[in-house]
């Protein structure tokens, strides 16, 4: 995961920041997104800006919460594989990161989001992505 963010920043030309990656379950993101976006349901992906934080900016760019069952849910809904998914989620989450806003825009992010999913960046294999029962 460390890799693919990277290279995902670097093809925004944004500068190289550490990121947080969290999988967490269904119960967990519902929690989240209850309490800082004010939504009682499950969302696939939240991102947490730290840039503004008081000592946390220089080693932490933010967090990026995913919940795998939802990421699996989507694959299968979209006849996509896990892997791109979570990859498509990812991405989502840097950009949110990196100021841009679907919900705002005009479309600007979920096409930039697009053209980023069209390059190969990281191996695929990643253990996180196998389903475990």
């Amino acid at each position: 995961m460390r890799s693919f963010c990277l290279q995902v920043l670097d093809a925004l030309a944004a500068p190289p920041a550490g990121l947080s990656v969290a999988f967490v379950g269904s119960r967990a993101i519902r929690s989240l997104n209850r309490s800082y976006r004010g939504r009682d349901s499950v969302t696939d992906v939240l991102s947490f800006d730290y840039s503004d934080a008081t000592g946390v900016a220089d080693a932490l760019r933010g967090e990026i919460v995913i919940c795998p069952a939802a990421a699996w849910d989507q694959a299968g809904r979209w006849r996509t594989t896990p892997e791109r998914e979570v990859r498509r989620l990812l991405v989502h989450g840097i950009l949110h990161l990196l100021g841009f806003d679907h919900e705002r825009d005009r479309g600007e992010m979920l096409r930039l989001q697009r053209r980023l999913l069209r390059r190969r960046f990281a191996p695929a294999g990643h253990p996180l992505l196998e389903k475990r029962h």
